[in-house]
């Protein structure tokens, strides 16, 4: 037998430092790659993808082990396994459109990622995000019904519906009436401001209902529509609207909101048994009238629920109104795209290619980069408001009847959009997209945006195999060993 060679003993112990070192900086590259995804709208991470096992009390485990660095093994391990089962998903994607995933700050697979697609009600969510951002989570809306004291029970003269710009503000009947695809909820009742005035002693009105639209301009459809959106999908609206501008017993849209809100009014007044002896109209409260009753809505959260779960293009439309007259005194859509825009970008996030023409994304004047709805979904994640308020796959809202038999049912939450532009053969093309999140056992969520741009995209047999592929893929998340399997012994 030879001898053993003087330099062996250092050689072993080069071997024993080295291992761990190469643990520790492939620890580091995973961190700092983390760090550079937390640019341009991925969020910086603050969370591990799950907590570390609870030491035992002996553990055999080496200082030098593997094992004292579970948390990045298994993170970086899961997402080598995650980018390879999304990778098909995200080369599938055509160059008219745009996908983006990520996870805890960190890009799993993204493709023309400041591609600048059409969103269609993708657009809802910077509207609700901003609002809830600018308003506040608890902002109320507020009707109020302005004329002159009664005497005896008896107003002489008319009295005024002044609208507060409530998006909800619907009769008892409404949310019943089948008029719309997606039932009307968190409504404000019309029908209960009637019974406050009735429940003031007021039992006539020598007069008829003024509706008051002032708070807002008389735009009452955004340009850049399709045809046979107005009047249909959305609009008209206006700072007083009820049932989506319809009446009771009339499924028609009124052409003007104020006045067709004026006369559902009358209607709630006489079924809470008060007389009315006059019509509805519209027009501006004139001065020196008194304040007799008003009503709130709901707050601006469960606003923001109705709006993105039933992706409600009238509430849109007047939140972003709000917006402007709240911040700038104007109530107008232009006054609140302005501030939509100036808000996003005072939280950093990259408006390149981005072009905001309306609230609801029926404009086909609009523009959204995945780089953009990313970061917009980063500023308040899955847990924020927004994340909370949007269809849940398999249970809720537009998503109720998607990915109804896979594992992503109460998991994935996210805002739709469907824009079909017809003739197909002619731009803009037709738009479906799918933006939120995916909630992770143990670690924090998926964030994912795709935006699909083409000539029949909005068609199911199109867009569903992409969709069926994008839910097998982000279900398979985590796939490899956990930290407690790698974790300390």
């Amino acid at each position: 037998m030879s001898a053993r060679s003087p330099l062996q003993p250092f050689i072993i112990l080069g071997v024993v430092a080295v291992v761990p070192a190469l643990v520790l900086a492939g620890a580091w590259r995973w961190a700092a790659n983390r760090a550079a995804n937390a640019q341009d709208g991925y969020p910086t991470p603050v969370e591990s993808v799950a907590s570390q096992p609870t030491p035992s009390a002996a553990m055999s485990t080496g200082l030098l082990s593997y094992r004292r660095h579970a948390d990045a093994i298994s993170l970086g391990m899961n997402l080598s396994a995650f980018r390879s089962a999304v990778a098909p998903v995200i080369n599938s994607i055509n160059q008219n459109s745009c996908v983006a995933i990520s996870l805890d700050g960190q890009s799993v697979g993204e493709k023309n990622l400041d591609q600048s697609v059409l969103p269609a009600s993708n657009e809802k969510v910077p509207v609700a995000a901003v609002a809830l951002d600018v308003l506040g989570a608890d902002f109320t809306y507020r009707t109020v019904v302005m004329g002159t004291p009664p005497t005896g029970g008896i107003i002489d003269g008319d009295i005024v519906l002044v609208g507060g710009g409530d998006p909800l503000l619907s009769g008892d009947w409404y949310a019943t009436s089948g008029l719309e695809r997606m039932p009307v909820f968190n409504a404000t009742s019309l029908d209960q401001l009637a019974r406050d005035l009735a429940a003031t002693g007021v039992t006539e009105i020598r007069g008829g209902v003024v509706g008051d639209a002032s708070r807002y301009d008389d735009e009452y459809f955004a340009p850049g529509w399709g045809d046979g959106v107005g009047g249909i999908e959305a609009g008209p609206y206006d700072a007083l609207l009820a049932n989506d501008a319809t009446v009771y017993q009339d499924p028609l849209r009124g052409s003007n909101p104020a006045e067709s809100a004026a006369r559902d009014f009358i209607r709630a007044l006489r079924d809470a048994g008060i007389t009315v002896t006059g019509g509805a109209s519209a027009g501006v409260a004139p001065a020196g009238l008194s304040e007799l009753v008003a009503i709130e809505s709901l707050p601006l959260s469960d606003i923001v629920t109705e709006m993105l779960t039933n992706s409600d293009n009238n509430t849109a439309e007047l939140v972003l109104k709000e917006l402007g007259y709240q911040m700038t005194g104007q109530g107008t859509r232009q006054a609140g795209l302005d501030v939509l825009r100036s808000t996003i970008e005072s939280w950093g996030i990259n408006l390149e290619g981005v072009v905001f023409a309306d609230g609801s994304g029926l404009s086909r004047d609009n523009r959204m980069t995945c780089r953009a709805m990313m970061g917009i979904l980063s500023h308040g994640g899955l847990d924020g408001e927004v994340g909370q308020a949007m269809s849940v796959a398999g249970q809720r809202g537009w998503l109720e009847y998607a990915f109804a038999d896979t594992p992503m049912v109460g998991r994935l939450r996210a805002k739709t959009g469907t824009l079909r532009n017809p003739p197909v053969d002619v731009d803009p093309p037709a738009v479906k997209a799918l933006s939120g999140f995916v909630a992770v056992e143990g670690g924090p969520p998926i964030q994912f945006s795709l935006i699909l741009n083409g000539p029949s995209v909005a068609d199911v047999g199109e867009y569903g195999p992409i969709w069926d592929a994008l839910a097998t893929a982000l279900s398979s998340y985590p796939a490899a060993v956990s930290p407690a399997q790698l974790g300390p012994r």
